[in-house]
């Protein structure tokens, strides 16, 4: 499919693997896209600059990149940005289209519906889109997809009518009369409002009063305070809606200054925001935000999890407010001919782009168009092509394909460097993620030979030898399993399972009888690193059991984070210190007792916080403390081991110190923490030249089943 993406100033179309439709989405055929000139035309501008211009005007980002440079070296911190840089970013939040595929657990849509939606980094310019259904609406019975795709950019502007709360006949003021400063006034009016707009262009000034605005104002010809004072009769206004953009703090400075005692401004736009304290406290004035859309936004609890608010108590949600602008367009409250300035093909997107730079005639809308698809083509648009062709394959005894599927930051920033660093033993040939842009720039970085969205595509493919699953920790088991009755060997990023029924489909699988089954490694890279392999050197020759103590300054995460899903923490990454645990004593464990903080409210979690007693079979003991209420400034991991009146020390992978033996003491710069070495054992196994797993599969069934019974522990 065509989509498009910003690179380096341009905005280009260019073919990706179209989506499918995910669980609680839509997959919707886009009929129209509406550019948003304010909003995108920044990042399209800041992608044409070079990295020192682009630093001077993010300077946050600079000290971003300076804080990953400490914690995981410069090479890795290069490889990532400038993958950003030359990859190509998607851009668009708002369209219109027909529905072509329905997601599990999705009601109340059928296959040919007419629908809108919303959402950056999800509505995208793109011909297919798949989208929660929290983030569509369905279009009124009659209305052309031009205007409903301009439903985003409504709901906006609804919300900050909203949040003024004016009442019929108060004075209100509308700063800019761009294109959310336009719709604004049109509800304004429809709410029987007397409106006023501000702005700099008299064309646009114009428009404004061509739709009703009571009176018009350009700050370069009058003063608009004095102005708004006059028009109310020396009051001021009841509420004013800042709509524009601009870098000054004047512009709010007149804002409050229009202000009626006890009024209220509300922030649309953008605006600087140095605040004068003359300005707003004499008059006791009310400063507010307008959240873009309306209550749900940014929660992803109601956006990609589809839970909404109850009705009764919260009125107008965001997607309410999409249902109530595309009802008002609709019914012609609100006019858009005059606001719509350009219709461009998705093939000339960059022209499209181009109109906006047009400073002396600058369009206030443009609007994408994709074809409308015909009722007997609509079913023939679930089949789409989701791989498209990057590179050439390369095929040796020698060399593992690699699939990915998963292409988050840990997988591109960690492990697909560490597997071009081996290309005399494995090749990149495959990405999986379910975004055909990230998954075909993810393929052009590492010279894969696809990308795709489609699981199947891998799983379906001869020459992939190896599917390395690097997903959200709730789909871990599920695609483990299909790529394991694919007869695909599997690495899984740990966990291996988030409960004990997907963990027994996995027992069971391989506890069939039959052929060799393919082997399967979960991502305890721990116990693959340096100091770990230095440590079990001397571990291995004890004479008395082990004792050992490990601090696992895990850092907080707010509970509204994804992490905390599925198991936890404790599932999803104290695995790594129980599987570590297992490795030093090479035994199994034979009871668990844990503890854990209980806090005195809601900030942090008891599973964030306990303490782990594990005893084996051989006699150690290992206590391991995982908290999330430590100083972000201590280490975050720290290990001590006892035996035969003998210490060793780790700390956080940078430090390797012995008392009472002669051990190879280490010091690195950077935690080494063996995601590079566990590629070694991984391929020795894969090719036979040693016996067995690098992680047995009692072993990764022992970790897995500890974390659950630690977890269950709450309950």
């Amino acid at each position: 499919m065509k989509q498009a993406l910003i690179k380096k100033g341009k905005v280009l179309s260019t073919e990706v693997p179209a989506p499918i439709a995910s669980k609680g989405c839509l997959l919707i055929k886009t009929v129209n896209s509406c550019i948003s000139a304010g909003t995108e035309m920044g990042s399209v501008n800041t992608s044409g600059m070079n990295l020192i211009k682009r630093a001077i005007k993010q300077p946050q980002n600079v000290n971003l990149v300076f804080n990953s440079i400490k914690q995981k070296g410069i090479s890795k911190v290069y490889a990532k940005v400038k993958g950003e840089l030359t990859g190509g970013k998607a851009t668009g939040y708002s369209l219109s289209g027909v529905v072509v595929g329905i997601g599990k657990d999705v009601t109340d849509y059928k296959v040919g519906d007419h629908v809108t939606a919303a959402g950056a980094g999800i509505a995208n310019h793109a011909e297919y889109v798949d989208v929660p259904v929290n983030l569509t609406t369905k279009m009124p019975v009659g209305m052309s997809f031009i205007e409903a795709s301009t439903v985003t950019l409504g709901a906006i502007a609804l919300q900050g009518v909203r949040r003024a709360d004016f009442k019929m006949g108060e004075f209100g003021v509308v700063v800019g009369a761009g294109i959310l400063g336009l719709l604004t006034v049109q509800m304004l009016k429809a709410s029987g409002v007397r409106v006023a707009a501000i702005d700099f262009d008299n064309s646009r000034l114009a428009i404004a009063k061509k739709l009703g605005v009571e009176m018009v104002f350009n700050p370069n010809e009058s003063d608009p305070v004095l102005e708004i004072n006059n028009w109310t009769g020396g009051y001021g206004a009841d509420a004013v809606i800042f709509t524009a953009t601009s870098s000054s703090s004047k512009p709010l400075s007149q804002s409050f200054n229009m202000c009626r005692r006890k009024g209220k401004v509300v922030l649309v736009g953008v605006v600087g925001m140095e605040i004068k304290r003359e300005d707003i406290f004499k008059n006791e004035l009310d400063f507010c935000i307008s959240t873009s859309y309306g209550p749900g936004r940014y929660d992803t609890n109601y956006e990609i999890k589809g839970n909404d608010y109850p009705y009764a108590y919260v009125r107008w949600t965001e997607n309410r407010n999409m249902m109530e602008y595309l009802r008002m367009v609709h019914s012609k409250e609100i006019k858009l001919e005059k606001l719509i300035n350009g219709i461009y093909p998705i093939d000339n997107v960059s022209e499209a782009y181009e109109s906006l730079k047009d400073f002396e005639n600058k369009p206030l809308m443009v609007i994408l168009d994709y074809g409308e698809p015909v009722d007997e083509k609509i079913v023939e648009d679930q089949k789409l092509s989701t791989k498209i062709i990057v590179g050439d394959a390369v095929i040796s005894k020698d060399i593992i394909n690699v699939a990915l599927i998963g292409g988050g930051s840990f997988a591109v920033n960690t492990h697909l460097p560490n597997f071009a660093k081996l290309k005399n033993k494995y090749k990149i040939h495959a990405i999986v993620d379910r975004k055909g842009a990230n998954a075909t720039n993810i393929a052009n970085q590492f010279g894969a030979s696809y990308s795709t969205t489609n699981i199947k595509e891998v799983l379906q493919d001869k020459e992939v030898d190896l599917v390395l699953i690097s997903t959200r920790h709730d789909s871990h088991a599920s695609i483990t399993m299909q790529a394991l009755e694919a007869g695909k060997h599997v690495f899984v990023e740990k966990p291996l399972a988030t409960s004990p029924e997907e963990l027994q489909k996995i027992k069971d699988f391989y506890k069939k009888p039959g052929n060799k089954k393919p082997i399967l490694f979960v991502g305890f890279n721990r116990r693959f690193c340096k100091y770990a392999q230095e440590i079990k050197k001397h571990t291995d020759n004890r004479i008395n059991p082990l004792f050992i103590r490990y601090k696992m300054n895990a850092g907080y995460i707010p509970m509204d984070h994804w992490v905390h899903e599925y198991g936890g923490r404790i599932v999803g990454e104290a695995c790594h210190i129980i599987d570590l645990m297992t490795f030093f004593t090479g035994s199994k464990i034979i009871s668990i007792a844990t503890e854990s903080m209980d806090p005195n409210n809601n900030k942090f979690s008891m599973n964030d916080n306990r303490s782990m007693i594990l005893k084996y079979e051989d006699g150690s003991v290992c206590n391991i403390d995982y908290f999330a209420v430590g100083s972000k400034k201590y280490c975050k991991e720290f290990m001590e081991i006892h035996f035969d009146e003998k210490t060793i020390e780790m700390n956080n992978y940078k430090s390797l110190k012995g008392f009472g033996l002669a051990i190879k003491e280490m010091n690195t710069k950077n935690s080494q923490k063996g995601q590079l070495e566990e590629l070694f054992f991984l391929y020795d196994s894969l090719k036979g030249k040693i016996k067995g797993w690098p992680v047995e599969l009692w072993d990764m069934l022992q970790t897995t089943e500890a974390t659950f019974l630690i977890e269950g522990n709450n309950e």
